[in-house]
């Protein structure tokens, strides 16, 4: 029988009046075992006992299996790869023979990573000890185009002074040169930097098992710093960094900015960074900034030679008077077809010199099999080959296809769209064209005195 509320209120009050457990039962109609039950208030009837069933086939040895699955998972580290509830029967049924119901099993797994919750450790971090880093990404306008930027986020761990720096790609160039920069902002460089397994800095491995990739080693050599790398999907390593990365996006990029450059960006994420100094953390006893000041003290002092970031290589100058460098062609003076030149590819630009001398600089591309020529690198071509200016990629690319229509109109004279071409280029004195193959001059006397000698029959 379902007792209500206004029954127990009943029951309790004439009781309490002197009312036989007997009698309250004849005169509410309710039974003398259900009257026994509340009348001294020692049951209430909003609450329900779950009747306890004691399985047959959940037997501590298949409780054990279970768990040791799921221990398994924890150690592993892999979210994407663990163990789910039908895995578990499968592997109950086939390994101990278990002749139970999946949903049995399914159960017991859900009540037993209830009794798992994760817990973590508060860590504490003395002056200059650590710096943590991570990427993130956002959307930001460079010339009125939409682009998403990778963010390169670093934050001392113990003044937690944050550097962000945005890059156009996640790659080695930009990891290594973000160090760089960061140590140069901050004036120095921590004992220890933590980062998690992102192909840029591991070779093979994770976490206390991972392999440095070869330009990670040598700048974590010369810098002086001990690189350690979290476990898999373990964030809170590094959850001071974790929470700069959304913080920048919120605060740094919101409204969207516009610029016209990375390196406006770069510039604008650096002022606001430092303005944060002027932050207080809840639990931190002083300012971000004057934390970071006594932080500063305990750095260790940069290096004198400067880190070279660029990925450098040596390519031959090709027919078009261009390098190739990951399917990407960037132009140098007609005078270096066929020689060998060394190329850098920095984050953002591509250099590339001839015997120690730079001789071409370019806006590294970021798609693939894209051009990008200098005009003044053709001019010297363009002054003996007028009947090619219109098809020239080199001029197409560089001048306004109203400016070339209307000199197909007009036809003006070669020497004035020469001038013209010179007054577009970043110079005026084109380089000279060195043939490196030597023609002798042929001496034709010979063959007139032999036209003068009588045919001999």
């Amino acid at each position: 029988m379902v007792i209500t509320m206004k029954d127990y209120d009943e029951i309790r009050k004439r009781y309490l009046a002197g009312e036989s457990q007997r009698h309250i039962a004849k005169v509410l109609g309710i039974s003398r075992n259900t009257v026994a039950k509340y009348c001294e208030g020692a049951s209430v009837p909003w609450e329900r006992k779950t009747p306890e069933r004691v399985s047959t086939v959940m037997t501590d040895e298949v409780v054990a299996f279970i768990q040791s699955c799921l221990l398994a998972d924890k150690e592993e580290g892999l979210k994407k790869q663990c163990h789910t509830a039908k895995r578990i029967y499968d592997r109950l049924v086939e390994e101990i023979g278990f002749a139970g119901g999946e949903s049995t099993v399914r159960a017991k797994v859900h009540e037993l990573k209830a009794l798992m919750p994760e817990a973590f450790l508060p860590l504490l971090f003395d002056p200059g000890e650590a710096l943590q880093v991570d990427w993130g990404e956002a959307y930001v306008y460079i010339n009125g185009n939409r682009e998403k930027i990778n963010l390169f986020c670093a934050r001392l761990c113990y003044s937690c002074r944050p550097v962000v720096l945005a890059y156009h790609r996640q790659n080695e160039e930009s990891f290594l040169d973000a160090f760089v920069r960061t140590f140069r902002v901050l004036n120095g460089v921590t004992a220890k930097v933590i980062f998690d397994n992102g192909k840029v800095a591991v070779k093979d491995g994770f976490g206390s098992h991972a392999k440095k990739q070869d330009g990670y080693t040598a700048l974590s050599a010369h810098y002086g710093f001990d690189a350690l790398f979290c476990n898999p999907a373990e964030g809170h390593e590094k959850g001071l960094v974790e929470g700069l990365v959304g913080w920048a996006r919120r605060n740094l990029l919101v409204p969207v900015p516009r610029v016209s450059s990375l390196a406006e960006l770069n510039s604008t994420l650096l002022e606001r960074c430092e303005k944060y100094e002027h932050h207080r953390i809840q639990g931190k006893p002083d300012t971000v900034g004057n934390m970071f000041r006594l932080e500063k003290e305990s750095l260790n002092p940069l290096p004198r030679y400067i880190f070279e970031t660029a990925k450098c290589t040596s390519v031959r100058v090709n027919a078009f008077s261009t390098v190739r460098f990951r399917t990407n062609d960037y132009s140098v003076p007609v005078a270096y077809v066929g020689r060998i030149v060394g190329l850098k590819a920095y984050p953002e630009k591509i250099e590339i010199f001839y015997d120690g001398e730079k001789i071409s600089e370019h806006e590294r591309c970021f798609g693939q099999h894209q051009h990008r020529y200098h005009l003044e690198d053709y001019l010297p071509l363009l002054e003996i080959r007028g009947r090619a200016i219109f098809n020239a990629a080199p001029v197409r690319q560089n001048i306004p296809s109203e400016i070339l229509a209307r000199w197909k109109e007009e036809q003006p004279d070669h020497n004035k769209i020469i001038s013209f071409l010179r007054t577009q280029c970043k110079t005026t004195v084109p380089p000279v064209i060195k043939d490196p193959v030597q023609i002798q001059a042929v001496n034709l006397r010979e063959y007139d005195a032999l036209k003068e000698v009588p045919y001999a029959n």
